[in-house]
């Protein structure tokens, strides 16, 4: 017999569950405790909600928090979360309509006899169908996750209008070593470095 797929006897209680869990903080583990202690529901029948969140991938199997937890608590990615809760746990019935978040409640009702072997007015059937069209009260199918992505680094381009080397400053230093004559003629030393001056020195 195949598996049925994730359901609570009392899912009257799921909305309030899930709202609380959209405040509270996030938990190391969900346990018993947390749900019983932090969330406020002390039925043992609100309890059925534990396995059905590791059904759905909200939870791990050992009660952390999954990923998809914390994107169903983040308000901008709430509804698209729960939509792949959805289908994550309701693959059997997404294998049979690919569609199936669009079918009506008499059509997902044939689904789950289907997939169950149960009959129409079994009680598992309205729980099953109970679940479902809770969870579906807080998802969106339609809804795409905007991921802002940073901008691409501008590239330099070189301007035409430059010469290659147009921006690179050289200084050059010369060191002039004289042979000054033997003389006392000091208009020939003047000649020298008048010389020096007019040929070598200016720019």
């Amino acid at each position: 017999m195949p598996e049925y797929p994730p359901f609570m006897n009392a899912y009257g209680s799921l909305s309030k569950i899930l709202n609380k869990v959209k405040q509270a903080k996030t938990p190391d583990r969900f346990n018993y405790d947390f749900l019983e202690t932090t969330l406020g529901f002390k039925s043992s029948s609100a309890r059925a909600f534990i396995p059905l969140a590791k059904r759905l991938g909200l939870l791990a199997s050992d009660g952390t928090p999954t990923d998809l937890y914390k994107r169903f608590r983040n308000p901008a990615q709430s509804h698209a979360a729960i939509a792949e809760a959805i289908r994550k746990g309701y693959a059997q019935l997404f294998e049979k309509n690919e569609s199936a978040h669009t079918l009506g409640k008499k059509e997902i009702e044939g689904l789950f006899v289907e997939i169950t072997g149960l009959q129409n007015e079994s009680s598992t059937i309205r729980s099953l169908l109970g679940t479902l069209e809770t969870l579906k009260s807080f998802a969106s199918f339609d809804q795409k996750i905007s991921v802002t992505e940073p901008p691409p680094e501008e590239e330099e381009v070189p301007d035409k209008d430059k010469a290659p080397h147009e921006d690179i400053g050289m200084n050059l230093a010369y060191t002039i070593n004289l042979v000054l004559p033997k003389t006392d003629d000091v208009a020939v030393f003047n000649a020298i470095f008048k010389g020096l001056r007019e040929n070598l020195l200016r720019k």
